[in-house]
């Protein structure tokens, strides 16, 4: 269970850099690695991911996903630490690299995300 938080911990720092970044978070990074590091359903993937990410807005999602189990709180409390902290970290690098490369970084994470999803078996 301490390597679902340390995981969830690192994921969570990955998305808040990409967060402030490039404005993304939880349907491009942390869902596709929960199922992919943690092997979290899908359903369970977003679950936790709303839980973190969209407290209170989507808090009707998250209680759904709740309801029917899946939602791991302990993993969605890492993620949120490693979000909060890291999207001031990836809005400070996406300031200062500029425009033209934060627009090619985003672009290579989506053609990887998508690769992913693409050749997923």
């Amino acid at each position: 269970m301490l390597v679902h938080i340390l995981v969830g911990l690192a994921i969570g720092t990955l998305a808040g850099v990409l967060s402030g970044l490039f404005g993304i978070g939880g349907g491009i990074v942390i869902v596709p690695m929960l199922i992919a590091f943690l092997k979290f359903t899908p359903a369970r993937a977003i679950g936790t991911s709303l839980s973190a990410m969209l407290l209170p807005v989507g808090i009707l999602a998250v209680l759904k996903y709740a309801k029917s189990g899946d939602v791991d709180f302990k993993v969605a409390g890492a993620l949120s630490l490693g979000i909060f902290i890291m999207a001031y970290v990836g809005a400070h690098i996406g300031l200062s690299i500029g425009n033209i490369w934060v627009n090619r970084g985003f672009g290579i994470l989506l053609l990887c995300v998508g690769l992913k999803f693409i050749l997923v078996k």
